[in-house]
Formats: C-alpha cells, structure tokens, sequence
C-alpha cells in the first residue's frame, strides 16, 4: 500500500505520493524513545501547570527523598502524599457527584484497613492507571509501537497511522492508535473494558465508563527540565522508597534528555470537564529489567489478614 505524507515547506504543504521518498524523510525525523524509563514516584501523576487536573491524595506526609533518590532531613522536606494512606480528594471539581461518591467510599475503605486496587489484587491496569508503574520500555516500529511496564510486565500495543474501528470492541488496555507530529509522539485510546473488577482509573478509585477517551503525548525534553519537573512532582507525590533498592533512581552520569508524557482525559459519564496530568521519565540506573510478579496470595498485605477462601477439612474422596 501507498501512503501518503504531507510535509510542510516554507511555501506552504506539498503532497508527495512517493512511499520510498516519504517514507525516508518520516523515518528521519522520528525521535527515538527506546530503552529503560522510570517514573519512581507514588502513587499519582504530575499536576499540570495550568487547568484541571487529577484527584490527589488528601493525606500528607514528609517527603524523605529528593529527586534523585538521596535523604533529605525533615524539616526541609515537603509534604507529599502519604503512600500508605490513600485517601483521594472527592472534593476536586472535575468528579461528577458520583463518581466523588465512589472515591470517597473507596478512602474509608483505606482508612479501615486497606481499599483493593487492580495492582493489590493482581488484575491488569487500564490507562492512566498503568502509568503508576515505576518503571517502563518503549519498541518503536513503523506500523507499531510496543509499551512495556515493569509492574507485572503488562503490554500495551498500539497501531500506528490507522483509525480506530467504526465498533470498538472493549479490551484491557482498550484500542489505541497513534501518529508523530513531528518531534511528538501522539497515541489516542477508547474502549477500556468497564465490566471487569477493581475498575478504577488511578489509585483513588476514581471510576471510568465506555466513554473514556485518553490521549497521550509523548516527547524528549531536556536534563535540566526533566529533572525539574520531577522536583516539582515531589512535593505532591512520595518517592518510591523500594526504587533506591530496585536501581529505579534516576543515573546520576546521565545527563541526556528525558522523556514527558503529557495526558489529557475525557469521560462525560464520570468527569464535569477534561483534565490533564503529566508523567516525567528519566533514564534509571538499573541495566536489566528485572521480573517483577503479582502472584495470587490469600493474605491482604495491605489489610494484614487472610481472604476468606472456601476450605474444605475433609478430603473430597
């Protein structure tokens, strides 16, 4: 098949119908986001600049750790949100009655011993819920890219230049399509499956419906704004403590570019307005990709007990 590419001269935009030609200079000008990320940071996103922006945690702690994974004394950290108590703010404007509802049920039920999420109860994790994973690879091919997370080693696939079908059929991680505008890597997602347990888009336990409509820009920026947008991210959101030990800290010799996703959500069903949050990548110290496993235990760490499972104190035969 032949595609087609419009590329803007300083004339004005020409048509080329040349698949060697176009597909030479397309292939020039894509950025490169492959190998390791990390994202050491619990258990939301970036708040944006400006404009709505995601339910945040209602309870505080000190910060311990900077940007790059070192102690900080106490009485110059600042206040972030508490990793072992998530309460979100059902008060944030952007939730429909609802939907701050279901959040704020989802916080008692954190503050009486622990709220199951998709991650504690090793179910996969739609978008932007996914996002929390600390860590995460990139495969780029012209026809698709290949998203790998580190938490549980979730796989997210998305097709490039193609719409989505005229029936989407509902899926995990749901239809994602993508396109480069020009330095900028865009992926739009529908069709995250809704009839599923733990549906929950972050976790706050705000909720979603088939209405969910995610985009996501993805684009190289410079050291210094990396490493300041993620000093930034953590005055609202804890350092991941098990990343120093992990080697999920930011490379202390690196001093390339990082990686800026910047994500707009839109739900009628569930949200009064869009809203946008960011997630800010830097390169890790780590150099292999270790396995990381949710597997099926009875105890609720996050409860300290066991599930109530059937048991049976006599053989069957």
């Amino acid at each position: 098949m032949v595609r087609t590419f419009i590329i803007a001269a300083a004339s004005g935009a020409t048509l080329f119908s040349s698949a060697a030609f176009t597909q030479e200079a397309s292939q020039a000008s894509i950025p490169d986001f492959s190998g390791m990320w990390s994202y050491p940071y619990w258990p939301s996103f970036e708040l944006p600049p400006s404009g709505p922006g995601p339910v945040v945690n209602k309870l505080r702690r000190r910060q311990l750790l900077d940007a790059d994974g070192r102690p900080m004394l106490a009485a110059n950290a600042p206040l972030a949100g508490n990793p072992l108590r998530l309460v979100g703010d059902y008060a944030n404007p952007i939730l429909k009655l609802e939907a701050a509802e279901i959040v704020r049920k989802q916080g008692e039920l954190e503050l009486n011993g622990g709220a199951p999420t998709p991650s504690n109860q090793c179910w996969p994790s739609p978008g932007p819920y996914i996002f929390r994973s600390i860590g995460m690879q990139m495969f780029q091919k012209p026809d698709t890219i290949t998203i790998l997370y580190y938490t549980d080693h979730q796989v997210r696939q998305v097709r490039m230049n193609q719409p989505h079908p005229a029936r989407v059929t509902p899926s995990w991680y749901g239809d994602s399509v993508g396109h480069y505008e020009r330095d900028t890597l865009v992926i739009d997602t529908v069709g995250i499956k809704t009839d599923r347990p733990f549906a929950m888009l972050d976790m706050y336990g705000t909720p979603y419906t088939l209405a969910l409509h995610m985009v996501e820009r993805y684009r190289l920026i410079d050291y210094e704004a990396a490493k300041e947008a993620q000093e930034r991210n953590g005055k609202e959101n804890w350092r991941f403590d098990a990343a120093v030990a992990e080697g999920w800290v930011p490379d202390p010799s690196y001093k390339g570019k990082g990686l800026q996703l910047q994500f707009t959500i839109e739900d009628e069903g569930v949200f009064t307005t869009p809203w946008s949050a960011t997630i800010t990548y830097r390169r890790p110290s780590l150099t292999e990709w270790g396995e990381q496993v949710c597997a099926e235990n009875i105890h609720e760490y996050y409860a300290g007990r066991d599930t109530a499972v059937p048991r049976s104190y006599k053989p069957d035969f």
